[in-house]
């Protein structure tokens, strides 16, 4: 039978390195937040004629707006991202485009204050926390019968951590390439990632539990390895039929959902991998009082908690 379990800290030396990248990436490069999380204006043109986006950058620039943050739809039109404006600011534009460009409609105008961005990013975490929270007392509920239902709840809830840590960090990589920002889709995401999370994991545990419940052997270590193999192609064929998805959309619906999409896959991926081969060696961890060893410490004989 294939030894998952036994290679249980060669997975957590993998999930070791993920966090380290995200680690270096979050302070080197940081999370650069779009207007929803800071003060700024954003406006949509929809021009008459066809505008080439090399040329609307360079126009913007010409205007002193160099450190805008222009993206072209998939019709057509331009989302562009500045410091806040006045209205002054504003009509400058608008006449500088037209003289250039021609005639054209503003889709879309809105300005975000520092105090409803600071508003919006304390409700985001917010949502995060109550959905981490929510999580950790509904598995300990639903796994109640099980031996110490609290240890099976705080696995879980790390390895969801590890996912949102782990796709955060290489979000702030990938943004810092291609210029993406932390925006309400990305939050969208990263609650997406607690469903996503909480699907596969609770397959794997449940299974745990059943092949305990059967008397699969006495020794728990054995029983989280089957049930490991007996999940495995069931969480590969759902997350590879996620992430196909997910490329469609990120093909065909364009940069409007970019944010959510990107951290969807990162989610899935990072999900994938935990919830077979990070939440149930943690368990096994836990159940045989490895935490030395887990810290790189030289186990020294201690009795079971």
């Amino acid at each position: 039978m294939l030894d998952i379990i036994g290679k249980r800290f060669w997975f957590f030396l993998i999930s070791g390195v993920l966090i380290a990248i995200a680690i270096v990436s979050l302070i080197a490069f940081g999370l650069k937040p779009s207007i929803e999380f800071s003060s700024g204006s954003l406006q949509m043109f929809r021009f008459e004629a066809p505008v080439e986006y090399d040329a609307f950058i360079q126009e913007m620039h010409n205007l002193g707006y160099e450190d805008a943050i222009i993206q072209r739809t998939e019709t057509g039109q331009f989302l562009v991202r500045t410091h806040k404006l006045t209205d002054t600011e504003k009509k400058q534009i608008e006449s500088s485009l037209t003289a250039t460009f021609g005639e054209h409609e503003i889709l879309l105008s809105n300005d975000v204050s520092e105090q409803v961005a600071a508003e919006t990013t304390r409700n985001a975490a917010i949502a995060v926390a109550v959905a981490m929270v929510g999580m950790l007392l509904y598995v300990t509920y639903a796994f109640r019968k099980m031996p110490r239902p609290f240890r099976w709840g705080t696995c879980f809830v790390i390895a969801l951590l590890h996912d949102i840590f782990v796709t955060v960090g290489l979000f702030s990589l990938l943004g810092r390439i291609f210029g993406w920002e932390l925006d309400l889709m990305f939050i969208t995401g990263i609650l997406a990632i607690v469903g996503v999370s909480l699907d596969n994991t609770i397959v794997v545990f449940d299974r745990m539990r059943e092949n305990q419940r059967n008397g699969v052997s006495p020794d728990f270590e054995i029983v989280v390895n089957r049930s490991q193999i007996e999940t495995l192609g069931r969480s590969l064929n759902t997350s590879i039929t996620l992430l196909i998805t997910c490329l469609a959309l990120l093909l065909f619906v364009g940069s409007t959902i970019e944010n959510f999409i990107i951290v969807l896959m990162i989610g899935v991926i990072a999900g994938a991998f935990d919830s077979v081969f990070v939440a149930p060696g943690l368990l096994v961890v836990w159940d045989k009082n490895e935490w030395g060893r887990f810290l790189g410490r030289k186990k020294s004989p201690a009795v079971k908690a």
